[in-house]
């Protein structure tokens, strides 16, 4: 009975990696995300000569990694955590600490930060559904999670150094100090997460994930354990989240509260990914590119920079209203149904 909407959908027919239910075949299941690989590889040969440049690419791929992140949490389970930034943080400043005050290895450091990120994340889905909660009461509940972690950073000046933020000793004197290393390493990272997604979508946990966003009565009913599974999505979410805000202090070899902020991290997730589609597997990365190029395009505008971004937002979700990556996924389908049958 939950099935029903996916099985509508022809998954050998959905080109750029998008469909309800996910290609068999392992070539077409993956190579979407081998073809995305291969092209953002190619990004070092063009702005590898430009330190600034190259921050702004690997500024890109980690806001790709937490929108794929989201992607799995809300785009597949419906649990709105609006503590995209929240969590990331925990990762970062967790392991920055652990590395920098108590002298773990950095990468001890990264994984205990992650363990923790991921614990708070299954934690808060666990309460969200025992509670009953909805979306708008999921978000609710996650928000005040973000704003409590913020006000904990102001407050323990002693451990995070307050507004004026960390700088980080640990890191930015290895390979993760070099941008076009950091690059491939935050590349490699995105395309393991979206191998991830793509893999859950393939298994029982990628049905139960459908199922739930679906209708999730029509879930239960069918057996589907509602509560294991949106801990799950939260808890491989979460981790994805630690690990990428643990790498990134490091690498960038400063943070303080404004890394990790709701406004600029959560807000700007969640446009992305709504505009590149949820629930699809290269709608992060569209996203993702498409709000990075706009960032960079509108710097010269000064203080219309923000009119302008908003008014170019209104138009992209007014010609996209599920996402690009639905939409374009929709017109390739027309286009070759139109051509079988002229044939």
């Amino acid at each position: 009975m939950t099935a029903e909407p996916d099985a509508a959908v022809d998954a050998d027919a959905a080109p750029l990696g998008v469909s309800a239910r996910p290609p068999r075949s392992l070539a077409r299941a993956y190579w979407p995300i081998v073809a995305t690989g291969a092209v953002l590889a190619l990004v070092p040969l063009w702005l590898g000569d430009s330190r600034l440049m190259m921050g702004l690419a690997i500024d890109a791929l980690v806001f790709g990694a937490y929108a794929v992140a989201f992607n799995v949490i809300f785009g597949s389970t419906n649990q709105l955590f609006l503590c995209v930034g929240a969590l990331a943080g925990v990762g970062g400043y967790g392991s920055v600490i652990l590395a920098d005050r108590a002298g773990l290895p950095m990468v001890v450091a990264m994984l205990l930060a992650t363990a923790v990120a991921t614990a708070l994340g299954g934690l808060l889905s666990w309460v969200a559904v025992r509670r009953s909660l909805d979306v708008i009461f999921t978000g609710i509940v996650t928000l005040a999670f973000s704003l409590s972690f913020a006000n904990l950073l102001l407050g323990q000046r002693e451990l995070t150094g307050g507004e004026t933020g960390l700088v980080v000793s640990a890191g930015p004197d290895t390979f993760l100090g070099e941008r076009v290393a950091a690059y491939y390493l935050f590349l490699g990272m995105l395309v393991a997460f979206l191998v991830v997604f793509r893999a859950l979508q393939r298994s029982h946990v990628g049905w139960a994930f459908r199922a739930l966003r679906d209708n999730e009565l029509a879930a239960e009913l069918a057996g589907v354990d509602v509560a294991r599974y949106r801990v799950y999505a939260g808890l491989v979410g979460s981790a994805m989240l630690g690990i990428t805000g643990a790498v990134f202090a490091h690498s960038d070899g400063f943070i303080s509260p404004s890394t990790f902020e709701f406004g600029h991290v959560d807000v700007r997730v969640l446009v992305m990914l709504a505009f590149g589609g949820l629930g699809t597997l290269l709608g992060p990365v569209l996203g993702t590119v498409v709000f990075a190029v706009l960032d960079e395009v509108l710097i010269d505008f000064g203080q219309f920079r923000t009119v302008l971004y908003g008014l170019l937002i209104i138009a992209l979700f007014l010609g996209f209203k599920r996402g690009a990556v639905p939409a374009v996924a929709d017109l390739v389908r027309r286009l070759l149904a139109r051509r079988s049958r002229s044939s």
